[in-house]
C-alpha cells in the first residue's frame, strides 16, 4: 500500500529522515514509534501530501481521495456541533451520512454530538478527530498520536475503533504510547534520529531484537546462586529482585535452554521456579535504539 525509497527530509542543515525505506502491506495496521524528534510527524505529514520530501521517492498504491488523514492536535470550528463536524466530514467524501452517529458513538461521544465542540475537553476533540477520520470508510488511514491526550477510559475507546478498523482499511499510525502499539498492531517502524532502525512485525521485533532473559525463582538466599551463575561465559547479567528471585540476561535462547537448569544445579539452587521474561514492546524498543 505505501512504499518510500531513500527518503529525506532536510529543515536547513537539520535532517529530519534519512533514507527512510518504509514499506506497508494493504490490510496492516503499522504502529510508527520512535522518541520526540524521530521524524515521525514529518514522515506522516510528507505521506498525506502536506509535506515536501527533499528527496526520495514515495509510491501510495491507494487513490488519494480514499486516505484520511488526523493530525496530533485536531482542530475544529468552535460554533459547529459534534454531529455538524461529522457530517461535514461525512459530506467531503462519500456524501453519505448514514454513519454520522455510529461513529459518533463509537468514539464515545453520543450524550455531547449535539453540543458545540468548543466547549469539548482536548480528549472529545481528539475523539472527535478519530470519528471524522473513518466515517467517509477510508482506505487508508493516517493516524498522528491519536490517543496522546487521552484518559483510560478515552484511550480504550479509541483503540478499540482502531481495531475494528482491521480488515477493512491499512492503518498507519504514530505513538509513543508503546503499550497502544503493541495491542492493536501487526507491524511495528521505529524511528531514531530520522533513521528507521527497525521495521517487521511485533513478534520479530520481541523475539529477534530482545537480550533473552530469564526469571528464576531459588529458595532464598540467592546470593551464591548469582555468583555461580556470573562466572558462565553465556551469562552476560544477574539481577537480584528480593530474597528469592533472580533476573538472568543470557546470550542466546538456545544457551539458556541447554545450560542453564545444569548451572543452577552446579550452584547447588533450590529451584522454585524457572521460566523466560516476557518481552514487552518497551524493553524490545529502548535496546534498539540504544
Amino acid at each position: 500500500m505505501i512504499r518510500t525509497t531513500d527518503l529525506v527530509k532536510r529543515y536547513g542543515t537539520t535532517e529530519a529522515l534519512r533514507y527512510v525505506d518504509l514499506a506497508v502491506d494493504p490490510g496492516s495496521t503499522y504502529g510508527l514509534v520512535g522518541p520526540n524528534g524521530a521524524g515521525k510527524t514529518t514522515l506522516l505529514g510528507i505521506l498525506a501530501g502536506l509535506r515536501r520530501p527533499t528527496s526520495g521517492s514515495i509510491e501510495i498504491d491507494v487513490d488519494r481521495s480514499r486516505i484520511a488523514v488526523l493530525p496530533d492536535t485536531p482542530r475544529f470550528d468552535p460554533w459547529l456541533t459534534g454531529r455538524e463536524v461529522a457530517e461535514l466530514a461525512q459530506r467531503l467524501t462519500t456524501g453519505d451520512g448514514d454513519r454520522v452517529e455510529e461513529v459518533l458513538s463509537d468514539a464515545g461521544l453520543a450524550d455531547a454530538m449535539d453540543r458545540t465542540v468548543g466547549g469539548y475537553s482536548r480528549g472529545m476533540l481528539q475523539r472527535l478527530g478519530v470519528a471524522c477520520t473513518i466515517v467517509g470508510r477510508p482506505s487508508l488511514v493516517l493516524l498522528d498520536e491519536p490517543a496522546s491526550s487521552l484518559d483510560p477510559l478515552g484511550r480504550r475507546e479509541v483503540l478499540d475503533l482502531i481495531g475494528r478498523l482491521k480488515g477493512s482499511a491499512t492503518i498507519l499510525f504514530s505513538s509513543h504510547i508503546l503499550a497502544d502499539v503493541q495491542e492493536v498492531c501487526d507491524t511495528v517502524g521505529i524511528l531514531d534520529h530520522g533513521d528507521l532502525v527497525f521495521q517487521g512485525s511485533v513478534d520479530a521485533l520481541l523475539v529477534g531484537q530482545a537480550v533473552p532473559r530469564y526469571r528464576v525463582r531459588v529458595r532464598p538466599p540467592s546470593d551464591a546462586v548469582a555468583d555461580a551463575l556470573e562466572q558462565h561465559d553465556w551469562v552476560h547479567a544477574v539481577e537480584q529482585n528480593g530474597a528469592d528471585e533472580l533476573r538472568v540476561t543470557v546470550s542466546s535462547l538456545d544457551d539458556a535452554e541447554s545450560k542453564l537448569a545444569g548451572a543452577l544445579a552446579g550452584a547447588g539452587a533450590k529451584v522454585i521456579s524457572i521460566g523466560p521474561e516476557a518481552v514487552t514492546l518497551e524493553q524490545a524498543f529502548l535496546e534498539v535504539t540504544r
